[in-house]
């Protein structure tokens, strides 16, 4: 990129990565698959909405991959931060919202399942790692590790410099965040039934994810340096300061970062004060019957 940058490159500059984008629409393909053979038997929980939130979160994958938030990274910031957080907070929700785990396994030809899966779900390897990595504790403990962990100086200047290594953080950031995001939403079948008590404790869950996002982006806007010396190192798209570009880049993740965490930990507030509101009156209601 050099400063002779256009604002029209930021809409235009796309960089297909034809591998990733074949392997996210077989991904879509497969969901498209299963999710019509599940609809047979089971519409009412599978409605038309799960199919638009998981090809959304496909969509968000791509435009993460192959838009100018890709394109422009490696020169700002501000873009690299934005591309982090589709990985992070809108990609796997989206994915999520769509209960993936029944219609990819019915979209699969049935020798996969028969000569690959099957021996894993036998031996309960597969069951037996998949509600460990998505018990709260450890979900959260993988998705700051790889936040934190990536946004160290020494370690974002080592993935910058070698494009394995930073396919190698995005992957971290996504599927960690799958991870975060399941206790949250509890895509069916695997989500499973979570007693009043433990559903209580998202909400702290919630609110120390966004301590840690708050505190990286307050480093990033208050560091009065450049924390990447690589950004101070290239041409500037736009003339815009590496310094600036930093501050900016702190900014946004500070208030989108803190949205997602906050809102979901709203809505929690409100379901179980709904819900705590309701059974006070059912309570009541029976107590004046009786009497």
């Amino acid at each position: 990129m050099s400063d002779s940058t256009t604002l029209a490159d930021l809409f235009t500059q796309w960089d297909i990565p034809w591998a990733v984008t074949s392997a996210l629409a077989l991904v879509a393909f497969i969901y498209l698959r299963g999710w019509l053979r599940i609809r047979r038997t089971r519409p009412e929980q599978f409605p038309p909405w799960r199919l638009v939130t998981f090809l959304g979160g496909i969509l968000a994958l791509f435009v993460a991959v192959a838009s100018p938030l890709d394109t422009f990274s490696e020169s700002l910031l501000f873009m690299h931060m934005a591309q982090h957080f589709v990985l992070m907070s809108l990609a796997p929700p989206l994915l999520l919202f769509g209960a993936p785990v029944v219609p990819m396994l019915r979209g699969l030809p049935r020798w996969t399942i028969r000569r690959l899966l099957r021996p894993l779900f036998v031996t309960r390897l597969l069951p037996t790692i998949g509600r460990f990595l998505i018990r709260p504790r450890v979900a959260f403990l993988a998705m700051n590790a790889a936040y934190i962990g990536w946004h160290v100086p020494r370690a974002y200047e080592f993935a910058l410099a070698s494009e394995n290594w930073h396919n190698f953080e995005h992957a971290c950031f996504f599927f960690t965040n799958l991870l975060f995001w399941w206790p949250i939403i509890q895509p069916w079948p695997v989500g499973g039934a979570q007693s009043r008590t433990s559903r209580w404790m998202l909400i702290p869950y919630l609110l120390l994810a966004d301590i840690v996002n708050t505190a990286i982006s307050a480093y990033l806007c208050f560091a009065g340096r450049l924390l990447y010396p690589s950004y101070g190192l290239i041409p500037r798209p736009f003339g815009f300061a590496a310094l600036n570009d930093q501050i900016a880049a702190g900014a946004f993740m500070w208030v989108c970062g803190s949205m997602v965490y906050l809102i979901p930990a709203v809505a929690l507030v409100a379901q179980f004060l709904s819900s705590s509101g309701t059974a006070v009156r059912a309570v009541s209601s029976s107590l004046s019957n009786k009497a």
